[in-house]
């Protein structure tokens, strides 16, 4: 999907400029209501002064009975959403309640104070504020994903972040899933506020209010929050026999290419495109693996490869290539992307 290029931009040169939207913040955290009372939120990567994310749980503090939120700011003090990091101090800052009762956290009930190190959600201090929280929810830099899940499990905190949603094929992340730490729900932002209009790409635009805006095809929510929508039952309605399934030539299992295919009567393992996640019920289905780390199947064959490059097939495979092949109804080779391996839970 073209709207990809913006997150491939972002990693390939650390450009983690992408601000969540207010709308998108309250879509999400209207399902987790019940986690957050009485309870320390963190966001750690933020700027308190402008981040939606300390707008929506600063005005919704009492809403949500929270305890304290706490917010940190990198040499970034100046209320323009885009500034260039030109302050003299970092800051983190601490919202206990509103104190005047007016609905409003004004500038006297916030408390600041500065951090000793310009640095980030790994520095010392920062680690230290983490310890006091019980759940963070922020939007992490894209380039350092992995780093900071995992800086999230090591000191086991409930999170709820946002994030490419390829991120779970990474070997960070991807057992984590499988293990039930981690999982993806509920909403998927599509657009995110920008610091710069690239006018050669077509994926950034300005908006009616002349806010400059890009568009994204596979972000989502990464959690470990569970709610009772996590465990609703996924309806399938298809049978074996009357659908057309693919068998891989190289691994004795199915091939679904939609969620929706998924057979009601059949018990054995199956490969699912990795959208399975945003439907997965671990009290229905067990994940067993992901195409990409799976070491017990059978590699591509001659016939399979040679077949493959007769038919006018691009992508670059060999004999013995590490990848699911199967062939299609009208024999045509395909090599399908990732896949993840389920089994119904009896």
């Amino acid at each position: 999907m073209p709207w990809n290029s913006n997150l491939h931009k972002a990693k390939d040169v650390k450009n983690d400029e992408f601000y969540t939207q207010l709308s998108d913040i309250e879509n999400e955290l209207r399902h987790y209501k019940e986690h957050f009372k009485w309870k320390t939120v963190l966001c750690n990567c933020d700027d308190p002064r402008v981040s939606n994310f300390f707008h929506y749980f600063a005005y919704n503090f009492e809403h949500l009975w929270l305890k304290r939120l706490i917010t940190t700011c990198y040499k970034n003090q100046n209320p323009d959403l885009f500034s260039m990091n030109e302050s003299e101090k970092a800051v983190y800052l601490i919202y206990d309640w509103d104190k005047n009762w007016n609905k409003v956290p004004d500038p006297e009930e916030i408390w600041i104070h500065e951090l000793k190190w310009d640095w980030d959600f790994r520095s010392y201090e920062c680690i230290e504020l983490l310890k006091q929280a019980d759940i963070v929810v922020t939007n992490p830099p894209f380039s350092l994903f992995r780093e900071y899940i995992s800086n999230l499990i090591s000191y086991n905190k409930n999170f709820l972040v946002i994030g490419n949603q390829n991120a779970i094929t990474y070997k960070e992340i991807f057992p984590l899933i499988k293990e039930n730490k981690l999982w993806l729900w509920c909403t998927h932002p599509k657009e995110f506020l920008v610091p710069n209009f690239d006018k050669t790409n077509h994926n950034t635009y300005i908006d009616d209010n002349w806010l400059k805006k890009a568009k994204f095809w596979n972000v989502c929510w990464y959690t470990n929050l569970d709610t009772t929508k996590r465990h609703e039952e996924l309806i399938c309605y298809k049978t074996l026999n009357t659908t057309d399934y693919n068998k891989y030539d190289n691994y004795d299992a199915i091939n679904l290419d939609k969620i929706d295919d998924i057979p009601t009567d059949y018990d054995w393992i199956m490969w699912v495109p990795i959208t399975f996640l945003d439907k997965y019920n671990p009290d229905q289905f067990e994940i067993i693996e992901l195409s990409r780390y799976l070491k017990n199947w059978i590699w591509m064959s001659k016939k399979f490869v040679d077949d493959y490059y007769a038919q006018w097939n691009k992508w670059c495979i060999h004999e013995w290539h590490p990848d699911l092949c199967y062939y299609d109804k009208n024999w045509r080779t395909v090599v399908p992307y990732m896949r993840i391996l389920i089994r119904r839970k009896k």
